[in-house]
């Protein structure tokens, strides 16, 4: 078994990845975390649901992983006072989601120290919950200002500087709030929520295939990853594994979001450092590969390109020779560019030493994904837990120890060289003909799924739960900024202001990935 414990009775799930279910009482909540967390492992992801309709009251899910594989526990609550046990003492990135489950369903962490609402601003008011089954929007409408209570820091020479929710760019909303002395950053303090839309809600009301497309834009840039951890967790509650050439074309689609999204990073990490060239070489580059994409497979970000049973697009031998010739074209140019960057004084002047988070610190605060992995937390996906067909490639996972900017571009390009490397192997392996996908219509009734699949800036989970006639009952989609935003307010300080955009670039995280 993945955890031991006395009270513990866990149901492995169907599907791509080593994973297991269980309900466990609220008093035996905090010792399974400790116990996970003692053993080196992580908090994924915590959320809860109204199970009313069934004769219940409400539960709470907890996702886990350890070097076993991915444990979902749910903890069922009363009606009347759904309360459970705090475990934001154990992993401190449940700050924030026990704070969002409570805006939006009511279920409250007993002895948390931060009940401050996340997700709720003036939309709806503080006695109503939307992931309720008897919500009702029109009498939850408020015209209450938000006044959120930040925390406020004092001393000779402190200044405050607020940034956002409105930007310069064209870039999603998200306020940061800093405590300066000089130019010097004493506290960094974020507040999102500004890009909430209730797409978990929205899930209640939509058929599997139409859940498909909506897992597909909770995070635009990670298109790939939602839909593919969506169709797994779809998959392992009908228990069905979809083709053998639709894996091969997941994984191709898969490295290629990864590929795309780090040329932009590189390029972007470039411009915030006044090197306009590598903005513009690496976009020519990425631009270079959003073409092909829309040529090959009818959309630039392959959206809408995995389905619950298979895929939706196919790559056609001719279509395999451009991606060849796209590989050689990228490993050429990302080589000079990588020693050009690597070379230039000015730009390893900023990149050096800034943002630092180091390992110990990148371990308490459960730092994951591209942004872990250069603070020496080696956790992928594709390698510790490799589902179909990563389970015949081999990933080479890329680590750094440094923690800094620095050490988050050298991981982007390793990754970068690596799914190339990969890209040619899938294009190798993937042979004309065979079937794209099985029907999957509809879900059994009352079953749970997990799908979790390593997008770009990390893990991305999916979770499904079905009702008495097989319908979406509730899917909680969980986007690995939840766990890496709060380290940003770690990374900057000590740092110059001027080099505040620079250091949230170097992790680029998703606000409506987190904002839901």
């Amino acid at each position: 078994m993945p955890i031991n414990h006395p009270n513990l009775h866990l149901t492995q799930l169907a599907g791509a990845i080593p994973a297991w279910s269980g309900n466990i009482k609220p008093d035996d909540l905090q010792p399974i975390c400790r116990n996970v967390h003692d053993g080196g492992g992580r908090l994924v992801a915590l959320w809860g649901s109204d199970d009313r309709e069934q004769g219940n009251g409400y539960s709470l899910h907890i996702a886990l992983v350890n070097e076993a594989g991915l444990i979902c526990l749910s903890v069922p609550l009363p009606a009347g006072q759904p309360g459970y046990p705090d475990v934001s003492s154990i992993f401190p990135v449940a700050n924030r989601m026990q704070r969002a489950t409570y805006d939006l369903l009511g279920i409250y962490a007993h002895e948390g120290q931060d009940h401050r609402k996340w997700l709720r601003h003036g939309a709806w008011h503080g006695g109503s919950f939307p992931l309720r089954k008897d919500f009702d929007a029109a009498q939850s409408l408020t015209d209450d200002a938000d006044n959120y209570p930040f925390v406020q820091v004092e001393g000779q020479g402190v200044h405050e500087i607020a940034v956002g929710p409105v930007h310069a760019g064209t870039i999603e909303p998200g306020h940061f709030r800093f405590s300066v002395v000089g130019e010097k950053m004493l506290r960094l303090e974020e507040r999102f929520g500004y890009t909430h839309k209730g797409i978990e809600k929205r899930f209640e009301s939509m058929s599997l295939q139409q859940g498909a497309k909506l897992a597909g834009r909770v995070s635009g840039d990670s298109t790939v990853a939602y839909a593919w951890a969506y169709a797994m967790a779809a998959e392992s509650i009908a228990a069905v594994t979809p083709p053998e050439r639709a894996l091969w074309l997941r994984a191709l689609f898969l490295e290629r979001e990864r590929i795309a999204n780090h040329l932009g990073d590189l390029g972007y990490l470039g411009n915030d450092v006044a090197l306009s060239f590598g903005f513009t070489q690496f976009w020519i580059l990425k631009e270079q590969v959003l073409r092909n994409n829309g040529a090959l497979f009818g959309h630039r970000y392959l959206m809408d390109s995995i389905i619950p049973g298979g895929v939706a697009a196919d790559l056609t031998e001719p279509g395999k020779r451009t991606l060849f010739e796209e590989c050689s074209l990228l490993e050429r140019e990302v080589r000079v560019l990588r020693g050009i960057y690597e070379e230039h004084a000015g730009l390893q002047d900023r990149f050096i030493g800034a943002g630092r988070i180091e390992p110990r610190l990148a371990a308490q605060l459960g730092l994951c994904g591209l942004a872990g992995r250069a603070s020496s937390q080696a956790w992928d996906t594709r390698v510790q837990f490799p589902c179909a067909p990563y389970d015949q490639l081999d990933v080479q996972m890329a680590t750094y120890r440094n923690g800094d900017v620095a050490a988050r571009v050298i991981v982007r390009f390793d990754e970068l060289f690596e799914s190339l490397r990969l890209q040619r192997e899938i294009l190798g392996r993937l042979m004309p003909g065979g079937e794209l996908s099985l029907p999957l219509e509809k879900l059994p009734a009352l079953g749970f799924g997990a799908g979790m699949v390593e997008g770009w800036r990390g893990e991305v989970l999916v979770a499904i739960h079905t009702d008495t006639d097989g319908n979406l009952a509730r899917v909680h989609p969980h986007d690995p900024s939840w766990q890496n935003w709060p380290a940003l307010e770690h990374a900057i300080l000590g740092n110059i202001v001027p080099d505040f955009p620079l250091i949230n670039k170097s992790f680029n995280l998703s606000y409506s990935g987190q904002d839901l």
